[in-house]
């Protein structure tokens, strides 16, 4: 089975920044596209960014675009998000995922049927 453990969550003030890490085991890491999802209390889980295979392809939901750098390390089998310009309405448990697929060329806003395993979470928190 795909193992998935997220890192690098913690407090921090708004405008700081984080980087998240997520590293994979259980197959192999660099044929398959992945992806960063956040759930706030009483919120749906949502999209964040993906990353595809190669790293030549990376998306962003809207209200990150410009703040967060999805990349990819094949050779550590490791994604990592780095958040910047934090605001409170970042806070959230960020969850790393990979796809269900392998070589997918662009991973486009996808929903939970789109992902084949997911990490346990690592919680960030905004203050104001």
């Amino acid at each position: 089975q795909v193992q998935l453990v997220e890192s690098g969550g913690g407090l921090v003030q708004a405008g700081g920044s984080l980087r998240l890490s997520c590293k994979a085991s259980g197959r192999t890491f660099s044929i398959y596209a992945m992806g960063w999802f956040r759930q706030a209390p009483g919120k749906e889980r949502e999209f964040v960014a993906t990353i595809n295979w190669s790293g030549g392809s990376r998306t962003y939901t809207d209200s990150v675009k410009g703040r967060f750098t999805i990349s990819r390390d094949n050779a550590k089998n490791t994604v990592y998000l780095q958040m910047n310009s934090l605001q409170p309405e970042d806070t959230a448990v960020y969850y790393c995922a990979i796809d269900r697929l392998q070589l997918r060329n662009s991973w486009i806003e996808p929903g939970p049927a789109d992902v084949g395993s997911w990490g346990q979470g690592t919680q960030v928190t905004v203050s104001s």
